[in-house]
């Protein structure tokens, strides 16, 4: 896996978590999850002002190869959303950490990233998938 930082928190389901300054957090998918599914050409976001709960579907990545469901890692109110994914969706494939955020959220519980893996944990879930 050639990137994986390790500020970040990790679910799962392939999206990562950065906790921000202000106390809000930004949710992208992770590189691995990009390099699975592809050339990147629709991204799907939540609506700003949606209250999503952790776990819950938060969005769709449509590639050349397939569809792939985004979920929320923890749950909060969206206040942001990447609007440069709409005419420019593969920045996921080339910058998924950074420039390649799907959206923001105020979380309700701060706590809920305890149960997200980190970057070694996140590593090793995605040897044991191959």
């Amino acid at each position: 896996m050639s990137q994986t930082p390790s500020e970040l928190y990790y679910a799962k389901t392939h999206e990562w978590v950065r906790r921000e300054e202000d106390g809000t957090v930004t949710v992208g998918i992770t590189e691995h999850a990009q390099d699975a599914l592809g050339d990147v050409v629709f991204v799907e976001t939540p609506e700003v002002g949606d209250h999503i709960a952790a776990g819950d579907q938060a969005g769709v990545v449509e590639s050349v190869k397939a569809a792939s469901d985004i979920y929320a890692p923890i749950g909060g109110e969206v206040f942001a959303i990447n609007e440069a994914l709409e005419d420019t969706p593969e920045v996921v494939n080339t910058d998924a950490f950074n420039d390649g955020w799907f959206f923001k959220m105020q979380p309700d519980d701060m706590s809920e990233l305890d149960v997200l893996l980190s970057a070694e944990e996140y590593i090793v879930l995605c040897d044991e998938e191959g």
